[in-house]
């Protein structure tokens, strides 16, 4: 939701309408100097993401459920329960919420891969890239490339591939 779903979804409908945009001549519209600015969506983006955490926070705060924030694991124990950072949680019904992150590669496994990004970094980026350069061919590098070049970057989408 944070760094994914939601505001890939935000961006994605910021390509379609600059791409409204782009056609709009075609349909009789006049728009002279429409000019986009990345940093306008961002902010409006990244408060758009606050404002839903807090949402979801507190919805789950009014239904009387306890967010317990940490590294947890499972303990031996017959009944369920956890231990977080050293404390010991019991209760019917536990949900653990792992997240995720992506694994990157070091530089000497490939050369220069520091120089690059996660799909995470693609919402950390304050300017929009004059040129960009997407690897992977699963759908949110699709997503992402459509995006960045729909909004006037030079992307380019690089997939692996068997040389046969």
């Amino acid at each position: 939701v944070n760094v994914g779903c939601v505001p890939k979804k935000v961006m994605w409908n910021t390509a379609v309408h600059a791409e409204f945009v782009h056609d709009h001549a075609d349909y009789g519209f006049e728009t002279p100097g429409v000019k986009f600015n990345w940093r306008t969506i961002k902010d409006k983006r990244d408060a758009y993401v606050r404002r839903l955490n807090d949402i979801y926070e507190n919805n789950v705060k009014k239904a009387d459920i306890d967010i317990i924030r940490g590294y947890g694991k499972f303990t031996a124990d017959p009944e369920p329960a956890i231990e977080v950072e050293g404390k010991k949680y019991t209760a019917p019904h536990i949900l653990i919420a792992t997240g995720g992150r992506p694994a990157v590669p070091s530089d000497s496994q490939i050369p220069g891969a520091s120089l690059g990004m996660t799909s995470d970094g693609f919402f950390d980026l304050e300017e929009l890239p004059r040129r960009s350069v997407i690897v992977g061919a699963g759908y949110i590098a699709v997503e992402i490339v459509g995006i960045l070049s729909t909004l006037g970057s030079k992307a380019s989408l690089l997939i692996r591939h068997d040389e046969v």
